[in-house]
């Protein structure tokens, strides 16, 4: 099974980002200094995508900003102003989780072999915090869009197989460590 270093993520998710920015919603991003953590993250506000990788490789890819950059991001790519989350700004910031995280996915199967990827999952509000199942750590790219602050997180690392077998019977399963 090969692997997959920092680097190689931060920059796929560099790259993905700038792409979908620049070409889906005429954005321009400027990248932070990349950062881990092995902790979840202080309670926080706004909007949150996840999408799901499955494979040989399992993990979490997330999108996080707050409401006014969720309604940019969602007036851009629909061509019409949204002033609150909604909806159709919930479903606008998840195509863009999608296409950025399939993006990085894209780049990753070079070395991680095939994926699969989730529908993404979108949350809003205040005070809340998100947590992937597994126990690795987490890749963080902030962004700048203007005045507003973004974060693209990834997380991941290798599946493990359980066999489960009686007389009869076998059956194996791949679940996150």
């Amino acid at each position: 099974m090969e692997t997959v270093n920092q680097s190689t993520i931060v920059e796929a998710i560099r790259g993905a980002a700038a792409e979908v920015f620049s070409t889906m919603l005429a954005l321009e991003l400027e990248v932070e200094e990349p950062f881990t953590e092995t902790v979840p993250s202080a309670p926080s506000e706004g909007v949150v995508s996840l999408v799901g990788l499955a494979g040989a490789w399992v993990g979490t890819g997330s999108l996080s900003c707050s409401a006014q950059l969720a309604c940019q991001i969602s007036s851009q790519m629909l061509m019409t102003e949204l002033t609150a989350v909604d909806g159709e700004v919930l479903d606008a910031v998840a195509e863009v989780t999608n296409m950025i995280i399939g993006n990085v996915k894209t780049v990753l199967e070079a070395d991680l072999g095939p994926m699969g990827l989730s529908i993404p999952t979108v949350v809003f509000g205040k005070n809340f915090t998100t947590r992937g199942a597994g126990n690795g750590q987490w890749i963080v790219l902030p962004f700048r869009c203007g005045e507003e602050r973004m974060e693209i997180r990834v997380c991941i690392e290798p599946s493990r197989q359980v066999r489960l077998s009686a007389p009869g019977f076998s059956q194996s399963f791949t679940v996150q460590p």
